[in-house]
């Protein structure tokens, strides 16, 4: 391995620790505004009804979901409705982090079944717009990953 790789490397997990960051301040902030909405039918049906309210696509899925044939035909979808109406997507995995930060509830044993959270959509309403300097950082992530070809870009959400 040479040094560029080491350093090359070492920036880009730092960067992607910083982006995982800005993501879940986002979320935190936007679910707090009311500006989430939050599943797989839930998001489509949004989508299909005011799409330009729609600032970011968050598409969740660890390991085990890989095999979810329907699953993963609900993600290619909504990727192709989101390149279609220029809406920034994330492909992130973590779900027990992502409970963490929505649904903080979801690990009592209440017997409530969890909420679906493979497909999340953060949205800015046209009368209060979403500022939040996370929202920026995201998006901005979203178009340098686009520059380099990647049109879904993947984030790791680390539990804490």
């Amino acid at each position: 391995m040479t040094l560029e790789e080491v350093v090359g490397s070492s920036s880009t997990e730092k960067k992607m620790e910083t982006e995982s960051h800005a993501l879940e301040e986002l979320l935190v902030a936007a679910q707090r505004q009311d500006c989430l909405t939050v599943g797989v039918y839930e998001s489509a049906k949004l989508m299909n009804v005011d799409p330009d309210s729609v600032v970011l696509c968050i598409l969740a899925t660890d390991e085990e979901d890989e095999d979810d044939i329907a699953l993963q035909i609900h993600f290619t979808l909504l990727q192709a409705f989101c390149c279609d109406n220029d809406i920034n997507i994330v492909r992130v995995s973590g779900m027990r982090r992502l409970a963490q930060l929505l649904d903080p509830d979801s690990q009592d044993s209440n017997g409530n079944e969890p909420r679906d959270l493979h497909c999340i959509l953060v949205t800015n309403p046209p009368v209060q717009p979403l500022q939040c300097k996370a929202l920026q950082d995201v998006s901005n992530f979203c178009k340098e990953s686009r520059y380099r070809n990647q049109w879904v870009p993947i984030l790791e959400l680390q539990d804490r």
